[in-house]
């Protein structure tokens, strides 16, 4: 356990075992399950932690309290990874009483049979624990759509749910002025991208709830407990959720034999040579998608390319363009690349998906080879690099 600020304790658990989070984003730095316990007359609970992790959780919270009970839990969110203590936290505290809005208690419901001791607060609810005071804000589609964060009043907190979270775990320090923050920061931009990244607007309402808000401390369900770095996570959260984007160019690829591969090599030099320093490559079959998506939230510029195959798209292009879709990524510059053997369809379908779903503004011509690189080929691929540098070098 770590003492936050008068009788706010971390309780929270580390998880460096998990190799994908949701069974989808890889965790190279593992990734942590943050619950916080306010000591009071009362005591409250804020959020639990994935059940697998329920012995040290408890072992935590009763090296707190000792022998006190918990007399609330506030359940901020009920994904799985968050909520997934409950029935067995009941079995210690049976008296507990469950604080959540209207839809939390039915996910509650469906997930863990709970049909009984719950509190239900509405926008701007407050709890009174003693000397603290709990204000309920509601924060729908922050993910899910019963997210809501918790302020303490008293003593500036805000329990922001998923909101602020990055991935990694807590390696040793809890509070941000404890630790070396320098991985954070592109671990909580692929965080936001990935898991986030759809509910642009949601995240906008929560941000425009919160203004003028003093806060000391936020305290996330992942990543470390912020207090010197609030005024940066917060704008880094408004800055993505407006898709605001850096002069950068991302550059992804499907190759096979490493024709197409030289293609996008070419395009890469004439961006470069045309003043763009912020440029990354990605090989769709080798670079894990959400590192792509992160990147593609952060830079302003995208140019994608693939060979045909059995007369489509190469699949993992189909893939990662449909995840960028589902994102709704807003307001970038796109340009396109493909090759063939002997059927011409890649093309194609990449404008057939920016005209369907992506809706990025085109940039430059599109570039088709036929088995390998000529030079006409060559000079078109730098043609269209040239063009998205000046485009960017206009805009950003």
């Amino acid at each position: 356990m770590k003492l936050i600020t008068n009788n706010i304790y971390y309780v929270g658990v580390n998880d460096r075992n998990k190799a994908l989070f949701e069974g989808l984003w890889p965790l190279p730095y593992g990734v942590s399950y943050n619950s916080y316990l306010v000591v009071d007359d009362k005591t409250c609970l804020i959020d639990t932690v994935e059940v697998d992790f329920f012995t040290q959780f408890i072992e935590n919270i009763q090296q707190v309290l000792g022998s006190r009970p918990v007399d609330y839990l506030v359940v901020n969110h009920m994904e799985p990874d968050h909520s997934g203590s409950i029935a067995l936290l009941k079995k210690y505290y049976p008296d507990v009483k469950i604080i959540g809005n209207k839809k939390t208690f039915g996910m509650m419901k469906g997930f863990y049979g709970i049909e009984e001791g719950d509190i239900e607060v509405k926008d701007g609810d407050t709890l009174n624990l003693g000397s603290h005071t709990l204000k309920f804000v509601m924060t729908p589609m922050v993910h899910w759509p019963e997210t809501m964060v918790t302020l303490d009043t008293a003593d500036n907190v805000l329990f922001s749910g998923d909101a602020f979270g990055c991935f990694g775990a807590l390696n040793g320090g809890i509070i941000d002025s404890e630790i070396n923050c320098d991985d954070c920061w592109p671990e909580m931009t692929r965080y936001y991208s990935n898991i986030v990244g759809k509910y642009g607007t949601p995240v906008q309402n929560a941000l425009k709830k919160l203004a003028g808000v003093t806060l000391d401390f936020v305290c996330p369900t992942h990543g470390p407990v912020w207090h010197e770095h609030i005024q940066k996570v917060v704008g880094i959260y408004d800055r993505l959720s407006r898709y605001e984007a850096e002069e950068g160019l991302v550059i992804c690829y499907g190759t096979m034999y490493g024709n197409t591969e030289r293609m996008a090599e070419r395009i890469a030099r004439a961006a470069s040579k045309a003043g763009i320093k912020n440029i990354v490559m990605h090989n769709v079959s080798k670079t894990h998608h959400s590192y792509i998506i992160r990147d593609v939230f952060r830079y302003k510029g995208l140019i994608v390319g693939a060979p045909t195959y059995n007369t489509g798209l190469y699949h993992e292009m189909n893939v990662l363009l449909d995840e960028l879709a589902n994102r709704d990524i807003k307001n970038r510059y796109f340009g396109w690349f493909g090759s063939y053997g002997w059927a011409s369809k890649a093309v194609e379908k990449i404008r057939q998906w920016n005209d369907e779903h992506l809706h990025y503004d085109v940039v430059g011509d599109p570039v088709e080879m036929k088995q390998a690189m000529t030079p006409e080929v060559e000079c078109q691929c730098e043609a269209l690099g040239k063009a998205m540098a000046e485009k960017l070098k206009q805009c950003c």
